[in-house]
């Protein structure tokens, strides 16, 4: 095998097994960043959420404290639950992306063995 024909089978290896590997790592490490900051925004959010409602049990002195206390509940549940549909709605365009995406790297990577393959037997025919 010459050396022309070594770094030509080189670089279809290349090609077709170590860029597209390359190239749906590179997406997978993006959206586990992106994950991770989401869930990292979330639990913050929560956390603070959470500090806030204890805090305010604890300035909760007398009974109009408590009614105050009770009726502000109504307000945090309600704001809790758009957040989590909020954080939920995220997630799922964030996995729709990343199939999406990794549909295009399919794709990109069938055409490019079809055109190796392609290339390979006209070589192979000559």
């Amino acid at each position: 095998m010459s050396t022309s024909s070594f770094d030509q089978a080189a670089q279809q290896f290349d090609s077709l097994f170590f860029g597209p590997a390359r190239a749906y790592a590179a997406l997978s490490l993006d959206y586990t960043e992106k994950l991770v900051a989401a869930q990292f925004d979330a639990v913050k959010a929560y956390s603070e959420l959470s500090l806030t409602q204890a805090r305010a049990v604890l300035d909760v002195k007398d009974a109009d404290g408590l009614r105050s206390y009770v009726e502000g509940q109504q307000k945090v549940a309600k704001d809790l639950s758009e957040r989590l549909k909020g954080d939920a709605e995220k997630v799922v365009a964030m996995n729709q992306e990343f199939l999406q995406e990794g549909q295009k790297l399919v794709e990109e990577s069938v055409k490019s063995a079809s055109k190796a393959s392609a290339t390979s037997a006209k070589a192979a025919a000559k």
